[in-house]
């Protein structure tokens, strides 16, 4: 361990694991700030911090049970000459689980018929974290599978897990109050999820979309809204003088 701290290679596996493990975390920000934003202020802070603290405990388990881990790489069967494994499978039902909720959301935002509201707090509070802890453990597997590959410590990928993870959090929080405010940006970060969710599916299927096209298209949409957003407060600046 001490040797580590004076080796420039391991600097440079940190750092670059710790930028990978960020952008892959991308996806699990956004889908819990689009979570949380339905709860009080004070109970959207804790799911956060539940669900980022799940994030943190699936992506150090799974670390440590390597064996474990890379034996969801097993072909289990094959179909029409394509070898699955439990990853796939894993991958499979997350991506359908993000197209399920993001329409679902879509769907009450259009129309208005938001069932979670009549339910109480507790109990939408509780759905809220299952629904964290579903899909946290879909990106930590598919985000450690990819760490693996990337580092021969473990002690420099549980670095770079809970770097990325303590700047997950930070980042959550204003991501959360702009879609809060911001009501449209909530449809572009659905229309998200259901992309990840393609993406996922994809891969389980095993035809890979390159990572940097969805980021790419992501921040381009997001670069889009945010003119948007400051061309309306423009406009409402200039109503009010």
């Amino acid at each position: 361990m001490i040797a580590l701290l004076s080796d420039p290679n391991a600097w440079a596996a940190l750092a670059t694991l710790t930028a990978m493990e960020i952008v892959l975390g991308i996806d699990n920000v956004v889908f819990i700030s689009i979570l949380v934003s339905r709860l009080p202020e004070h109970r959207a802070r804790i799911a956060r911090q539940v669900g980022l603290a799940l994030a943190l405990i699936f992506r150090i388990l799974f670390l440590f049970t390597l064996t474990w881990l890379m034996g969801l790489t097993s072909t289990l069967f094959v179909v029409f000459g394509e070898a699955v494994n439990w990853r796939d499978l894993i991958l499979i039902a997350g991506g359908l689980f993000l197209l399920v909720k993001g329409t679902m959301e879509i769907h009450t935002g259009i129309e208005g018929d938001d069932h979670s509201a009549a339910a109480s707090a507790s109990a939408a509070f509780a759905v809220i974290v299952g629904q964290i802890i579903v899909i946290d453990l879909v990106f930590s597997i598919d985000s450690i599978v990819t760490a693996i590959g990337m580092a021969q410590h473990i002690e420099i990928m549980v670095a770079a897990v809970m770097i990325a993870v303590a700047v997950m959090y930070l980042a959550s929080g204003p991501v959360s109050e702009f879609i809060k405010e911001h009501p449209t940006t909530k449809m572009l970060a659905l229309s998200f999820l259901l992309l990840i969710g393609v993406a996922l599916i994809a891969d389980g299927a095993g035809f890979h979309i390159p990572r940097g096209y969805i980021y790419f298209a992501m921040a381009f949409s997001a670069g889009v809204e945010v003119i948007n957003v400051l061309a309306r407060r423009n406009r409402r600046a200039r109503r009010a003088q």
